[in-house]
């Protein structure tokens, strides 16, 4: 993986989350539309990304299309209306994900530390970007400014490192080398996943908050290098074996911390055996499991009572995805 390039597209994922959070907590929160605002938010970028997916998978300019989205999400920062800024960045926040995550993707072949980095900055930039968003800093104006200097940037190293803007993608193929059955359990773990970030409720989680995100940063981080060191199927059982156990005793903010820091060790792990299994349309399985984010963050929207809280019930979801992850990384479609 060219390192120049990994860094720069994890710099650009922590402020595309950054600047995306920021306008929706400065520009939407607190009106009327709210609700609908963060709907159509959330669907654009993640329900979006599959069909995007695709596309991107087809116009194989992977650098190219994370510019487009750092573009999109510039202009939405600028856009008068909360509803056409809402879609608008969703898009954008789409478009970036897909074309930086295809090229990690392709890159990071048999290995994925890569993937680790590049993903964990995305919560770090959130949590930045709501406190911002809920403060009173006007200087709106630097989240689009960052976001144009850093897609001309993405469009100069690619050109720069690939010596085209074609990027090498695979010759688009949904054939799945392990039944797209294999996909089922990696999509459910992160409906889980997405659900369990959208309702963990900690009583010392106000006070805790900036380690907690960073318990989520560095876990996602930890799982790449892990999986590469000791196997997907071995670091997926630890990390989900002692989450659960650690999130028996969550009410207390040490074990609840390191319970987050594990569970969030298979981010990198699921997405690298998706790809795996379809490695013809790399952006496709990633938009397939940020679809699985979506419908985890619709039961927090549509403000159903939550059912799974409280330790033992983050306990035994750690322990349900760690039975779902034993078929696909068993059965050798990622590759173990």
């Amino acid at each position: 993986m060219d390192k120049k390039l990994l860094t720069l597209y994890s710099l650009t994922h922590f402020w595309v989350d950054l600047s995306c959070a920021l306008l929706v907590f400065r520009t939407m929160a607190g009106r009327a539309d709210f609700a609908l605002c963060l709907l159509l938010y959330n669907f654009c970028a993640f329900a979006l990304q599959m069909p995007l997916g695709l596309l991107a998978d087809r116009l194989d300019r992977n650098g190219a299309v994370s510019a487009a989205g750092c573009v999109l999400t510039a202009l939405a920062c600028l856009l008068p209306g909360p509803v056409p800024a809402a879609v608008t960045a969703g898009v954008g926040n789409a478009l970036f994900h897909l074309g930086g995550g295809i090229d990690v993707l392709n890159q990071s072949r048999e290995r994925a530390w890569a993937l680790g980095v590049f993903v964990s900055p995305g919560a770090l930039g959130l949590f930045l970007g709501t406190l911002w968003g809920r403060g009173t800093a006007p200087a709106l104006w630097l989240a689009p400014a960052g976001l144009l200097l850093l897609g001309g940037a993405i469009l100069w190293l690619c050109r720069r490192t690939f010596g085209t803007m074609r990027s090498g993608n695979a010759p688009v193929e949904l054939e799945s080398s392990g039944g797209y059955a294999i996909l089922l359990p990696l999509f459910l773990v992160v409906v889980l996943r997405s659900y369990m970030g959208m309702n963990q409720a900690f009583p010392w989680k106000g006070e805790w908050a900036l380690l907690l995100t960073l318990a989520l940063v560095l876990g996602k981080t930890a799982g790449g290098f892990a999986m590469d060191r000791f196997g997907a199927e071995r670091a997926s059982a630890v990390s989900l074996g002692l989450a659960a156990a650690l999130y028996l005793a969550s009410a207390l903010p040490l074990p609840g911390v390191l319970a987050v820091f594990l569970f969030n060790m298979t981010m990198p792990v699921t997405l690298w055996a998706a790809a795996r299994a379809v490695p013809g349309a790399k952006g496709f399985t990633f938009g397939l499991l940020t679809f699985a984010l979506f419908l985890g963050f619709l039961p927090s929207w549509l403000g159903w009572p939550s059912l799974l809280r409280g330790p033992a019930s983050y306990a035994v979801m750690a322990a349900v995805s760690l039975l779902l992850l034993r078929l696909p990384l068993r059965k050798g479609a990622a590759g173990c």
